[in-house]
This record gives C-alpha cells, structure tokens and sequence, in this order.
C-alpha cells in the first residue's frame, strides 16, 4: 500500500510541480456555498477556483489525475456536474451531504462518466452511513475532518482520530470495499499533531488517500518556482521515505503510536480551553 497524494492548486504551473514530484492528484475547489458561514473565523483555505480551472490544469496533467469538488447537492447541481464533466474531470467530489437521496442523485447525475468520490464531513452523513453504503457506485469515500469536527462541536479536527470515531467509520467503509482515507498533512516534523504521527495512523487503518494541506506547501508563500520544485521533492521524499519504514510496522508500533496520537490530541485539547 501507498498513500495517494491529493494537492488543492489552480496554477498550472504548481499543479506540474506537484505532478513531477509524485502527487497523485490535483485538486479545483470550486465548493463555496455555505463554507464561509460554517467556517468563520477558522484558518482554513476558503476556495477562489472557477470552472475555467479546470481546462487549465486538465492541460498540463499527464500522470496526476484531476479532482473536482463540486458545491452541496441543490437545484443547480446537476448543470454543475455536467459542465466539470466537460471540462475532464476525472474524480468529481460531493461534499456536505446528509441524506442518502443526496448522495443517490449524485450518483446519478455523474452517470459513470467519472469516478464519484463522498467527502463525509457531517454528523448526519455519519449517522446515515449504513444507508449511503448500500447505493451503488460509489468510488472512494474521504473523511472531511476539519467540518466534521465542528459538526460534533469538537476544538480539534484530531480529536475525531484519537477517539475512535474515525476507526469506526472506516470499520463500516472498509467492509465494503471501497476505498478511503480522511484529513490532510503538514510536512514530516511539523504539524500541532506531527505528520509523521498521522501518517502512521493511515496505515494502521488501511487509509490510502490524504490530503497535503497548506501547512505542507503553501505555494502562495515560495518566492519563486525553482524554490517550489526543490520544497515538494524534498517534502515528498520525506513522506515516501517514512512510508517505507511504516510498511514495516509491526502490531505493537502501530499500537504505540495510536497511544502517543491519543496522548498528544489530549494535551492539545486541555491548551486550547
């Protein structure tokens, strides 16, 4: 196994960088309805992507696949789709959702012509699970922790990690099948929570998919694109080098390092109240 790398750009240029340094896929963000409100006053990415985009990075990819978070399911989701579609989008994300007719006409709407990936990030996703997972053609499901620790009114995205509400979910995913995986990273060494910590609770829960977040490369903040390419060959490296050593864990590590995670989100949440 080997983690699938997922990088949020609308530059082309960033988005070759990242491709040639091992990123799986690209990610256009074009969800914006309702994300200011829900987010106020946290440090998360608040998405300026248009459909435009898409054709742009589409362009430049030649092993990278392309990924679209689309808005929550409403009236104008189906025109929505059909234009990202167009586009080439290869992955095409739902976020948000509640229900399993949500989901259900989500499905339907992408008809096949790409793979549908269910970003679950709501209590009420959770609590409906065992419904969404009987419908059939779903590719991938990711585990939206930054939401869905605000929807169980939690001040830590890892709290959901360390308490087992995570395992659980994955426990009923995993049964079916379908891949998964949830959260993002910083890079090796650094993070509140440290990557490499997280990295490992990936692999002791079958995950294969994360998300490198901003904390992992902020393109906004590199002077130009040569410090850009030498930042994600060596960041990437990093990773790829610590999942070598993980594949390697025995029961006991894994089980040290689910001990340290929980440990760690504790003290975490003490300093923050």
């Amino acid at each position: 196994m080997a983690l699938k790398f997922m990088y949020i750009t609308n530059r082309p240029e960033t988005a070759v960088i990242a491709q040639r340094h091992g990123v799986d896929r690209i990610w256009i963000d074009l969800e914006v309805k309702g994300k200011e409100k829900r987010q106020k006053g946290l440090d998360s990415v608040k998405s300026h992507h248009k459909l435009s985009d898409i054709s742009s990075i589409k362009t430049v990819l030649t092993t990278s696949e392309l990924l679209v978070r689309i808005n929550p399911w409403d009236e104008e989701s189906e025109k929505e789709i059909n234009n990202v579609l167009d586009l080439g989008a290869d992955l095409i994300m739902l976020p948000m959702w509640k229900k399993a007719s949500e989901v259900q006409a989500f499905i339907q709407a992408v008809g096949g012509r790409a793979k549908t990936v269910l970003l679950l990030e709501t209590r009420e996703a959770v609590e409906c699970l065992d419904r969404i997972l009987g419908i059939p053609g779903i590719d991938e499901i990711h585990i939206g922790l930054n939401d869905l620790h605000l929807s169980y009114g939690m001040s830590f995205m890892f709290e959901l990690l360390a308490d087992g509400i995570v395992e659980e979910i994955i426990k009923k995913i995993r049964a079916l099948g379908i891949p998964y995986g949830f959260g993002g990273i910083a890079r090796i060494g650094q993070g509140e929570l440290p990557a490499e910590n997280i990295i490992i609770e990936h692999y002791r829960l079958g995950s294969t998919r994360v998300i490198l977040s901003r904390t992992f490369c902020n393109a906004d903040s590199v002077s130009s694109q040569k410090e850009l390419d030498k930042l994600f060959c060596e960041e990437m490296r990093k990773v790829r080098d610590l999942e070598e050593t993980v594949k390697n864990y025995d029961d006991e590590m894994f089980e040290n390092n689910r001990r340290y995670v929980v440990r760690a989100v504790e003290q975490i949440v003490k300093r923050r109240k």
